[in-house]
């Protein structure tokens, strides 16, 4: 047994490193290909990245680049990240960064199109394929995700309106550096980015459950023991058709968690009847893994 948890530990980690490599070849490739020769700026601490590489070459006699800036503004990150959050996921950020911070360097840019708009649409898309690749695996991208998971976990609370205010100021910044033009082009490519995040990383989308069956233990039991999920227990239904004695489940999973949900109705109740919509908002406690 702890031979197998050894095995598998090992093998979450090697799954956490090579997304961490990969977020790092994908964002380099957003930068490098798209941003840098669209005039583009991306979100959060990486587009803050390239508004102080922007306003260092304009107005000062020396500049740092946005691989460098990149890392340097997230190591405060990883200082609220190692006292609030954790040590290993600490230690995974850091490596994300970091691959990302050499990658943007080693990537030789290239102008595949100077069209701004192509270049919001395609940057935003391959960048939010990365972010919610490595999101959904489990590590962090750095910058406004860890102020988002330690608010969260004090308060509750999203980061979506410190997020708002952060990427407004960058957007605003382009309008200055590049034009007001390009200010909505780079609110397109964040609009894009985070469009592609949502369907990327399913673990934050929340669904409702509701299950009609004439097995109601069995279901609970496959259902508990597949996903860490409550279920509320509505007795003495009856069906229209043939009048049998029913019961209704209600629980809410995220879209990650649907093949599990999926196999523990085969395997206890493959007649029930399944209705799942998505959820708008939830009030009160929702079970999140750490991470």
């Amino acid at each position: 047994m702890d031979d197998f948890q050894q095995l598998s530990k090992h093998h979450r980690d090697v799954v956490k490193a090579s997304t961490a490599f990969i977020y790092a070849i994908l964002v380099s490739i957003a930068m490098n290909y798209f941003w840098t020769p669209g005039h583009i700026y991306s979100s959060g601490i990486t587009g803050l990245a390239q508004l102080f590489n922007s306003l260092m070459s304009k107005f000062l006699p020396f500049e740092l680049s946005t691989a460098a800036l990149l890392f340097l503004l997230n190591v405060p990150m990883f200082i609220i990240a190692w006292r609030s959050i954790g040590h290993r996921f600490t230690m995974y950020t850091f490596l994300a960064v970091a691959l990302s911070s050499i990658m943007i360097k080693v990537i030789a840019p290239v102008g595949l199109t100077h069209d701004p708009i192509i270049c919001a649409i395609f940057g935003g898309a391959v960048n939010g394929f990365g972010t919610g690749t490595a999101l959904k695996n489990g590590i962090s991208t750095g910058g406004l995700d860890i102020i988002g998971i330690v608010l969260r976990r004090k308060t509750g609370r999203s980061i979506g309106t410190i997020n708002m205010a952060f990427n407004s100021i960058i957007i605003v910044a382009a309008g200055f550096v590049y034009g007001w033009p390009y200010a909505f082009y780079s609110a397109l490519g964040l609009f894009v980015n985070g469009r592609v995040i949502d369907m990327t990383y399913t673990r934050q989308q929340k669904m409702q459950v509701m299950i009609i069956t004439s097995r109601p233990k069995t279901v609970i039991d496959s259902v508990q023991n597949r996903i860490r999920r409550g279920v509320t227990i509505v007795h003495n239904a009856e069906g229209a058709y043939q009048h049998d004695d029913k019961t209704i489940l209600f629980t809410v999973i995220t879209r990650y968690e649907m093949p599990e949900l999926k196999a523990a109705m085969a395997e206890s109740d493959p007649h029930a009847f399944v209705s799942i919509s998505d959820t708008v908002k939830i009030l009160g406690h929702f079970y999140e893994p750490k991470p």
